[in-house]
């Protein structure tokens, strides 16, 4: 099945933003100095953004539109709550990942709106 541009470009974006916010949330709880080092907030960011991913993949594979609509809500806030918690812990380059995923976010879930118009004769 070929995916459509804007679906590749979503997955991509949030998958990017994934991985910076894991790599970036991982560094900050093993590295000395960083202020969040061994905190349960830093590896929390951690395993949301490795959640974040996964949901990626679920998102791009859910058919049914009330699915696709339940996936994105999910989605959606663990967005959010990543780039929160991530500003909380003064990582803001987690904050900014997280809204390039909102693009994603976004760029994935307009290839869903499919209008269906019934004739009714």
């Amino acid at each position: 099945m070929l995916q459509s541009q804007p679906s590749r470009l979503g997955t991509l974006l949030l998958l990017l933003a994934a991985v910076i916010g894991f790599a970036v949330a991982l560094y900050a709880w093993l590295t000395p100095l960083t202020g969040v080092t061994g905190t349960i907030g830093a590896l929390g960011v951690a395993i949301a953004s490795a959640v974040l991913a996964l949901l990626t993949f679920i998102l791009r594979g859910a058919s049914r539109r009330g699915a696709r609509i339940f996936w994105i809500i999910v989605t959606l806030v663990v967005l959010c709550g990543i780039g929160f918690a991530a500003a909380l812990l003064h990582q803001y380059i987690i904050t900014a990942a997280m809204v390039v995923g909102l693009i994603g976010l976004i760029a994935l879930s307009s290839n869903s709106v499919r209008h269906h118009h019934r004739v009714n004769a």
